[in-house]
Order: structure tokens, then C-alpha cells, then sequence
């Protein structure tokens, strides 16, 4: 047993309401800058529809993720490192800007600067791009709540596997919310496909960064990761991606998306899993097994044989503590409500979802039946609006089992706590008909339906011995620059950078002595300190040999 840690979220898609607060306040703190207008690290997809970018669910189309080859080994599907190699100029299996949306401004200068005349003067879209007219088409969230619209929706890859089974009639037009992060794999494809090595999977929590320094912009890793969530930045050269909020994380917060949920959807918490399990569960040669096949790689927190492990491996005891009481061990492990986005991709994903309860009750309701009777919530599982085939692609890999299992739950814990707030005497037989007790109904209510704060974030902070690590990532990310290194620009100085006060022309920036240097950071201007040596020190090597 190698025992590791892995921060991990679940949504509970019931609450989502698409109001895209999480989306914006993502984009606010992470990629509010030029050249990363197309980068939403969190996105809010309507169900069903293409998704962002389009279509990226089409793995035959844009090679992402593992697959099987003829001796059962895991191979990346675009290739291995020979064609990554051979294609590392031109890749092939790039998405395109029109697949993302040309970014775009409105003229405003010309509202204010138009001279009088009978209209009112416009401001036009102007192509961020170009900076030429353009005309608006798409946009990270264009199909937002059009799921019957058949313009849109006919070219959703997961209708394409369910056939006919979804007609685009107004009276059997559903749709869902589909909120999107990096799912921080634990076999992330967009690692094993980078060329340089600048994408990294930390060791203390299992987040997954790119190294700002090392990508080299190959755009590999947006091949390689099914869920294209690596995003190019056209003025830095690099690839970027969600982090996890990881500031955040180490001081015990929330990652922004979280916190600003409107529908408190989101839960945080700390998995235990075996690494020594990993290759073998994303290796399951059965995608319909790969669901549990991945749940058997999580490890109890308060098994005693993992808790020796945990303490052996010098994990400290408040993330152990953590991890006991992790409400994603219980939505995944315990209640058994959660599932993985897509685990027929292989990368054994760590954003789980509890799949949504179409609005059953009042369509039983309208038929003279007690809506909220488990007897006929049960029997209105098959027919709900939202097929349990569509939800079972997106899941588990079209097997509806266990979709159907936890529908189940979701509409036996409404039940059995409707009659407990209505005083009437519980029904133990509405929890054993879906193999669980009274308490653990209860249980489940308290976490899904009225989860205080720090039950739906428990998040250890980072200790004090990791601080140097810490710091090292800090000072190499270049994120926030403007122009963006070893593409024209500055590497995030202006030109009053390192100024003289006094004279007011631009000096070099000095650095402190042991730290390595970086051309990129160079403005130019005189000789960067430590690029050479001194003369100083050129008359002590003179003088010493």
C-alpha cells in the first residue's frame, strides 16, 4: 500500500441553477487578462449541448484520454511519444478558435466621440483578435438553456450514443447544468502527454499545475486531456490550466468557485487512496467497471491498517482527521451518490456529481397520486424527463445501474424526510428498499440538503515544513503577466519598471544572489546581475590560478 492524499469536490447537480457565479469570479481571480479571454478554468454547461469547447466529448475526434491497447496496457489515444514527437509542430487534434469563440470587445469610444445625427451611434463588436468588425457566433455558454433547441443540441456526442431515445419535442425537452472544472486525475493524460515535463502532480495533495517556466507551448497536454480543460494563452505562448484555487487551499479555504456557489452545491475534501492501485483500476477492461474499479482505490480513513499507513508515510494528523471527516468519502463511499465525469476516459477523474432528480414529483402529482410517495417516486424513476441512459453516458460509461440506484436515494431520502417534517411515523421500508438505515437517510438529508460551512469544506491547511515548497512555486508563477514571456513583451515589466526615481530612465532589476536567471524577465536594458560574473570576482579566479 502506497498511500497518498488527494483533495477532491463533488457537485450535487439538483442545486445547480446556471447562474454562472462560479464561472465569473473564476474568471475575475484566475484569467481576467489579455490573451486568456477564451480561458474559463470553470464553465456552466446546459445539458444536453455541445459543451465548451464544442463537441469535446468526441474522443474519436479529438484523441483525448487513454485507451486499451491489444495486450490490455494503457496507451494515450493520440499517440505515444514517437507521434506526439512526430506531430509536436502541427498538431492534428487541436481544437480551433471558432471551436472556442473568437473574443470580442464593443467600440465604445465610438458612443462618446460620434458626432450628432439622427440615430444613436453603436458600438460595434470588435474582434479581440484581429481588432477588426466581427460578427458574434459562439461563446463558452451559447447554448445556455436552449437544450431543446436543434440547432445546438442534435451535435451533443452523448445523444449520438443513445439513439433515438431523446426527441426534440417542447413536451419532452428537458435539460440540466453541467458545471466543469479540471478534474485533477488521478491519472492525468495531460501529464503523460507533454513533452517537457512542465505539467506536475503534487505529491502533498494531488493538484495538478503546469509549470510556467518549462511549458514550451506544444499544446500537447490540450490533446491529451479529454476534458480540454488546458487552455493556450495566445500572448504568453503558455498552456494554462485550473489550479485548484491552491492559495487557497493551503490556508484552508475554498477554492473562489466554491465559495461563491450561489445553490452551496459544492463539497471539498481530503481522499486517501492507493497509488499502488492506480495503473490496475484505469487498466479495468470493462469501461462499466471503471466507476468501482475506481471507488476501490479510495481508502477508509478509519481503517486501522490505513491509519498505520497514513502516520508511516508522515502524513500529519490534522489532514488524517480531515480525511475522516471528508464529506467526499461519504458522497462517494458511504452513501454512495456520487459519480465520476466520463471514467471510460481512463484518467480515474477527482470532480465527482450527483446526478440530478428530474422534478418528478409534480408530474405525479397532476395524475391524482401522492407526488412524494416512495412507492410512486420508484415507479416514476424510468420515466423521468432526463434519461437515465443520457446521465449513465456522462457517468459511468452508459451502464444505468447505478445511476438508477442512486435516483433511487435521492427520491427515498425526499420521501422518508417528508414524513418526518411533517410529524407522521417514519418508514424504515422506504430506507431498506434502497439498502440503506433510517440514520444514514438522515445523515445524507443533513450533508445534501442543510450542510453547514465547514461540513461541506473540510480542508486542511498546508503545514509549516512545506512553507520553502510553497514559496518556490509561488515566485515561478508567471500567470499575471501581460504580453507574456519570450512573446514581445516585457515578462511583466512596463517601462517604469526598476526605474530611477532620481533620473527617471530604467535600470536593471537586481535579484537576490543564489537565484537562478531568467532571459525571459530581461527588459533590455543593461546586464542582468549574476548573468556574469564580476570583476571582482574575475580578479580573485585570476589571482587563484
Amino acid at each position: 500500500m502506497r498511500i497518498m492524499a488527494q483533495m477532491a469536490m463533488v457537485m450535487n447537480l439538483d442545486k445547480c441553477i446556471g447562474c454562472h457565479t462560479c464561472s465569473v469570479t473564476c474568471k475575475q481571480v484566475w484569467t481576467n487578462r489579455s490573451g486568456a479571454e477564451h480561458i474559463w478554468f470553470n464553465n456552466v454547461e446546459t445539458r444536453p449541448g455541445q459543451g465548451y469547447p464544442r463537441t469535446y466529448e468526441d474522443q474519436e475526434r479529438w484523441k483525448g484520454g487513454w485507451k486499451l491497447d491489444r495486450r490490455g496496457r494503457l496507451k494515450l489515444k493520440a499517440g505515444g511519444r514517437l507521434k506526439n514527437l512526430a506531430t509536436i509542430f502541427a498538431n492534428p487534434n487541436l481544437p480551433g478558435i471558432k471551436d472556442y469563440y473568437e473574443p470580442w470587445t464593443y467600440d465604445y469610444e465610438n458612443l462618446t466621440t460620434a458626432p450628432a445625427q439622427e440615430h444613436m451611434p453603436v458600438a460595434r463588436p470588435k474582434s479581440l483578435l484581429t481588432g477588426e468588425d466581427t460578427s458574434i457566433t459562439w461563446s463558452s455558454n451559447w447554448d445556455d438553456n436552449l437544450a431543446g433547441s436543434t440547432d445546438n443540441t442534435h451535435n451533443d456526442p452523448i445523444l449520438k450514443k443513445i439513439g433515438d431515445q431523446v426527441k426534440f419535442e417542447y413536451e419532452q425537452a428537458f435539460m440540466f447544468y453541467l458545471p466543469r472544472i479540471c478534474e485533477h486525475c488521478l491519472n492525468p493524460s495531460c501529464v503523460a502527454s507533454c513533452p517537457t515535463g512542465a505539467i506536475y502532480k503534487r505529491e502533498e495533495d494531488g493538484i495538478v499545475l503546469v509549470d510556467q517556466d518549462r511549458c514550451r507551448g506544444w499544446r500537447q497536454c490540450v490533446t491529451g486531456c479529454p476534458y480540454k480543460k488546458m487552455y493556450f494563452n495566445r500572448k504568453t505562448g503558455k498552456v494554462e490550466k485550473c489550479t485548484f484555487c491552491y492559495p487557497r487551499i493551503e490556508v484552508g479555504q475554498p477554492t473562489i468557485c466554491s465559495e461563491t456557489c450561489v445553490g452551496r452545491l459544492r463539497y471539498l475534501g481530503l481522499m486517501f487512496y492507493d497509488a499502488d492501485r492506480v495503473l490496475a483500476a484505469a487498466s479495468t477492461p470493462d469501461e462499466h467497471d471503471l466507476y468501482e474499479a475506481q471507488r476501490q482505490v479510495f481508502l477508509d480513513p478509519k481503517d486501522p491498517e490505513v491509519l498505520a499507513a497514513a502516520r508511516a508515510a508522515e502524513i500529519p494528523e490534522d489532514w488524517i482527521e480531515a480525511a475522516q471527516r471528508s464529506p467526499i468519502w461519504a458522497l462517494i463511499n458511504t452513501y454512495k451518490v456520487a459519480l465520476p465525469l466520463h471514467p471510460e476516459y481512463r484518467t480515474m477523474p477527482m470532480v465527482w456529481y450527483i446526478p440530478p432528480l428530474s422534478p418528478v414529483v409534480d408530474v405525479v402529482t397532476e395524475t391524482g397520486e401522492d407526488g412524494e410517495s416512495h412507492t410512486n417516486l420508484f415507479n416514476a424513476i424510468a420515466s423521468l424527463r432526463i434519461p437515465i441512459d443520457y446521465l449513465a453516458e456522462l457517468f459511468t460509461a452508459g451502464d444505468a445501474r447505478p445511476v438508477d440506484l442512486i435516483l433511487r436515494k435521492l427520491a427515498a431520502m425526499r420521501s422518508y424526510m417528508r414524513d418526518i417534517n411533517l410529524g407522521w411515523d417514519t418508514n424504515e421500508a422506504i430506507a431498506q428498499a434502497v439498502g440503506m438505515t433510517g440514520q444514514e437517510m438522515k445523515d445524507m438529508y443533513r450533508l445534501l440538503a442543510i450542510a453547514k460551512y465547514d461540513e461541506r469544506y473540510v480542508i486542511p491547511s498546508a503545514h509549516y515544513e512545506d512553507a520553502h515548497k510553497l514559496e518556490n512555486v509561488a515566485t515561478e508563477c508567471s500567470l499575471n503577466v501581460d504580453g507574456g514571456p519570450g512573446m514581445g513583451g516585457m515578462g511583466g515589466m512596463d517601462a517604469s519598471f526598476g526605474a530611477d526615481p532620481a533620473v527617471g530612465s530604467p535600470s536593471t532589476p537586481s535579484r537576490p544572489e543564489g537565484v537562478r536567471i531568467n532571459l525571459l524577465d530581461w527588459d533590455g536594458t543593461g546586464t542582468p546581475k549574476g548573468l556574469f560574473p564580476s570583476s571582482s570576482e574575475q580578479a580573485e579566479k585570476g589571482g587563484s590560478a
